[in-house]
């Protein structure tokens, strides 16, 4: 039988204490992780009995390291980052795929005399680290080029988290995101035709990029896989509504911006260049060919293999065909 006080609470229709989720982003607050904070801020997380804590992170900040030290339950990290992990004995699974495209390329200088990938040869190209330099590695590898220097290879530049390899002429080229550093420098004074891009979508070696990771051990769990349900649930909310809304997202995500580092003009912008990452199909669901590809690519460097052999239980739909069920 019901103990009095839990029978007056179910005729009350009193509601249980919300789930608790922490996610660890890949990166600072900005519109790169729109979805997040519009489903917080809108009460899509409230609907589904979900307390979230959005953590930011930074140049310091490694995504895999936090969730393996408990300090979150789920992680916006990249496929290569991930998987590498994986090998290195943080196993992390895939349990939603946000970003269907890959917005990383390499922006030079005309200048410098960088016009194709063949000219790369010789020069000194601005790459970011910390699980970042995998696809440029793999690119790499494919063009048979060395990343040690000298004459028929290419030096790689540790790059900070800014432009100013590029802008002080350090490098012939640096390490740009379609919806971020490549307009830091347009900003800088920089005009599109003084530039040379490669996407990495048209050199044919992307990868996939925002997913959602956690634990292998923890999607044992049927409560946990149920909490994730409806936090990615919520979030592809979230993420529906920044791109019908993206100058509503845009201030959102300003208004969790603690820093006061973002502006109102670049935030746009970038929700304006995030959208089209989000692909035309749903969001959230990782396409198994995607997956493939983006295997392929990382093995493909054989001197310096991102991974060492293809990844079993590295990914699942368990969590996302759950959360499509959520509010129907």
């Amino acid at each position: 039988m019901l103990g009095a006080a839990a029978a007056l609470a179910m005729s009350m229709g009193i509601a249980q204490a919300a789930d608790d989720v922490t996610i660890q982003l890949k990166w600072v607050t900005q519109a790169q992780f729109a979805g997040y904070f519009v489903a917080k801020d809108r009460g899509f997380y409230d609907e589904v009995d979900l307390n979230v804590t959005i953590k930011p992170g930074g140049p310091d900040i490694a995504p895999p390291q936090v969730i393996a030290g408990g300090g979150a339950d789920v992680i916006v990290d990249w496929m290569p980052s991930a998987l590498a992990s994986r090998e290195k004995g943080v196993p992390l699974v895939n349990i939603s795929q946000t970003f269907e495209k890959s917005g990383m390329m390499l922006t030079c200088r005309k200048d410098s005399g960088v016009t194709s990938p063949d000219k790369f040869k010789g020069e000194t190209l601005g790459v970011w680290f910390y699980g970042n330099e995998y696809p440029f590695l793999s690119w790499m590898a494919k063009l048979g080029y060395s990343t040690e220097g000298g004459a028929d290879g290419v030096t790689v530049m540790k790059q900070g988290f800014n432009v100013d390899p590029l802008l002080q002429k350090q490098a012939a080229c640096i390490s740009t995101m379609t919806y971020n550093e490549y307009w830091q420098v347009i900003d800088a004074g920089y005009d599109a035709s003084d530039l040379q891009v490669f996407k990495y979508e048209d050199q044919g070696v992307a990868t996939l990029e925002d997913g959602l990771y956690v634990l292998e051990d923890r999607l044992s769990d049927p409560k946990f896989v149920d909490v994730m349900a409806r936090f990615v649930a919520a979030s592809n909310k979230g993420w529906t509504w920044a791109r019908e809304n993206p100058g509503g997202a845009a201030l959102i995500v300003l208004d969790n911006d603690l820093t006061g580092a973002q502006t109102e003009k670049h935030q746009k912008r970038m929700m304006g260049e995030i959208i089209k990452l989000l692909g035309t199909q749903k969001i959230g669901t990782l396409d198994p060919a995607d997956y493939e590809r983006t295997v392929e690519v990382l093995l493909a460097n054989a001197s310096t293999p991102v991974i060492t052999k293809k990844p079993e239980g590295a990914w699942t739909h368990a969590v996302t065909d759950a959360a499509a069920k959520i509010g129907k």
